[in-house]
C-alpha cells in the first residue's frame, strides 16, 4: 500500500470543505440581497455615532498579558503527548512532568508578584 494513500481521506475531507466554502460564499454573493445605504455602510458602535478615531493605541499591557497567555496555552498543549506516553514512561514521564509544572508555577508566581497579570 502506498504511504501517500493513508492520507487520501484527510486530503479529500480539506478539498470538499473547500470546494463547500467557495460555494457557499459564491452562492451567498449571487443571490443575497445586497442594498447599501448611507446608513448601512456608516460606522457602528454599540448603537451609537463614533467618537474619535477608529485607530486607538493600546496599553502595552494588553500586549504583555495576550502574550502571557498565549505562553500558558501553549505549554499547556504539553500535557497531551505526556499523558499519551504517561503509562509507557513511569516514573521518569511523572517526574518530568512535575518539574514542567513547577517551573510554570514559578513563573505564573513571578508574574502576579510583578503585577504583569493586572489590568488598569
Amino acid at each position: 500500500m502506498n504511504a501517500l494513500s493513508e492520507f487520501a481521506p484527510i486530503g479529500a475531507l480539506i478539498a470538499i470543505s473547500v470546494l463547500v466554502a467557495i460555494l457557499i460564499s459564491v452562492l451567498s454573493f449571487l443571490f443575497g440581497p445586497f442594498r447599501p445605504t448611507s446608513r448601512k455602510t456608516a460606522p457602528y458602535e454599540s448603537g451609537m455615532k463614533p467618537i474619535g478615531p477608529a485607530n486607538r493605541r493600546y496599553s502595552v499591557r494588553f500586549y504583555l498579558i495576550a502574550v502571557l497567555f498565549i505562553l500558558f496555552d501553549i505549554e499547556v498543549v504539553f500535557f497531551l503527548p505526556w499523558a499519551v506516553v504517561f503509562r509507557d514512561m513511569g516514573l521518569y514521564a511523572l517526574i518530568a512532568m512535575l518539574i514542567f509544572v513547577g517551573v510554570l508555577t514559578i513563573g505564573l508566581i513571578y508574574e502576579w508578584k510583578v503585577g504583569a497579570l493586572e489590568w488598569e
